[in-house]
């Protein structure tokens, strides 16, 4: 029982029965309240609960299918890539080696160019010093043979000189 000082006060300072009754009663009312307000605000907090859960069940259900769809684009992605692939290594292959071949061929380009420059000297060089032997060999077959002639008509005259004599003495 509850004193509540000089509310409902009897001569001897305390509370009748049916003030202490109602006081009960309003306290079991006021329990019975709080135990509905508890009760309800449990029920409420169930109820959220219960959706949470379930928005919550949804939503990985979504990231489960998103991400189940993510994996089959990525494989298509890939399988795309793979069929473009052996074209573009391909392509990438014949560009490098085109490349290589160009790297190779600008070196011996000059080497062939030098090279053919050198030739062309080299070959003038020889078709001049070639004129300049035939010219010396003509030369020399001209003097040669002017100088056999020469010699050779000389000796002759002196054959038929001694020839001439031998045959002028007398025996």
């Amino acid at each position: 029982m509850k004193n509540f000082g000089s509310v409902g006060n009897t001569s001897s300072g305390r509370l009748s029965t049916d003030q202490e009754y109602q006081i009960n009663q309003e306290d079991h009312d006021n329990q019975e309240v709080s135990r509905l307000a508890i009760s309800s605000f449990q029920a409420r907090e169930e109820e959220i609960e219960r959706i949470k859960m379930e928005v919550k069940e949804k939503v990985e259900l979504q990231l489960g299918r998103a991400e189940e769809e993510t994996r089959r684009l990525a494989q298509i992605w890939e399988e795309l890539e793979e069929m473009a692939d052996p074209l573009r290594k391909e392509v990438a292959n014949v560009r490098k080696r085109v490349d290589m071949a160009n790297r190779e061929l600008k070196p011996l380009g000059q080497s062939c160019m030098k090279k053919e420059k050198e030739y062309k000297e080299a070959l003038e060089l020889f078709n001049e010093k070639s004129k300049e032997k035939a010219q010396l060999v003509t030369t020399l077959m001209e003097s040669s043979y002017y100088q056999l002639m020469t010699e050779s008509e000389r000796m002759r005259m002196q054959k038929l000189e001694g020839l001439s004599k031998h045959i002028e003495k007398p025996h």
